[in-house]
């Protein structure tokens, strides 16, 4: 019974010690930057601290039994849904696959750290001294679930027209300026397109060399169409080796057909 006591007493003197340490973290003035970054104010302060929180603050700070997580689950939902309506007002003449391939382009982690890296997220973020140390190794992923967070954490404070209005302020109209989204780099699709409308085999990819330490390795893959090697690409996994080997080869068979023609 008093050791029940003595731990509840631990516990809760160990929360109280870290409120005030995120406290010194989530100043009023670090509220207020926040709030200009979102575009209104914030009712419920609770929503963005637990949608900053990465799991590994966690190990540092046992008395709080949630991460950003389960608002990372809600903010992924609701950005496919602004981006799906997005892409179905302004392109009513395109399909359903156009449509899909330019949402996956606009949702994928590259594309949202590299919002959040516009918007300064990292110095926002509550994460572990070990994390800290080796967080440019990680920090994509941590950068983009950390947006799709606080996308959730939007939602829940302030309803789903703020949320659209944050999702296009800092992820849509950025690279609707610069319309790379608009290009199509899945170039084993492509190359896989053009050889059928051309009636070639299939291409086929092999791994022909993998390189450097486990950590860092280099995969190089060899792209070939019946029995001709039509291109060679690297890169740190499988699935970049191919989609460069795919580019290259790609680029050969459009070159040797204009030649053809000409």
């Amino acid at each position: 019974m008093i050791l029940s006591w003595i731990l509840k007493l631990l516990k809760a003197r160990q929360a109280q010690k870290s409120k005030k340490y995120i406290s010194k973290l989530f100043t009023n003035k670090k509220f207020a930057e926040l709030e200009s970054l979102i575009g209104f104010s914030i009712k419920n302060r609770d929503y963005f601290i637990q949608a900053l929180m990465h799991r590994s603050f966690l190990e540092q700070h046992s008395e709080y039994d949630f991460s950003n997580e389960r608002l990372e689950f809600l903010g992924d939902a609701v950005l496919n849904l602004v981006v799906a309506e997005n892409l179905y007002q302004n392109y009513p003449q395109k399909d359903e696959g156009f449509l899909t391939k330019v949402r996956a382009k606009l949702v994928n982690k590259h594309a949202l750290a590299e919002a959040a890296d516009r918007i300064n997220l990292t110095n926002y973020l509550l994460i572990s001294k070990n994390l800290l140390n080796s967080f440019e190794a990680s920090s994509r992923t941590v950068l983009s679930d950390a947006l799709e967070a606080l996308i959730g954490a939007v939602y829940m404070d302030n309803g789903l027209v703020s949320a659209q209005d944050f999702i296009e302020k800092i992820l849509i109209e950025p690279n609707a300026r610069e319309e790379l989204y608009l290009i199509d780099e899945n170039y084993k699709s492509q190359l896989l397109e053009y050889t059928q409308a051309k009636k070639y085999e299939n291409p086929v990819y092999s791994i022909v060399k993998e390189e450097g330490p486990q950590h860092n390795r280099i995969f190089t893959v060899n792209v070939t169409i019946g029995n001709m090697e039509y291109g060679s690409g690297t890169g740190k996994n499988k699935k970049t080796a191919e989609q460069n080997a795919a580019r290259i080869a790609l680029q050969s068979l459009l070159k040797e057909n204009s030649n053809f023609s000409k």
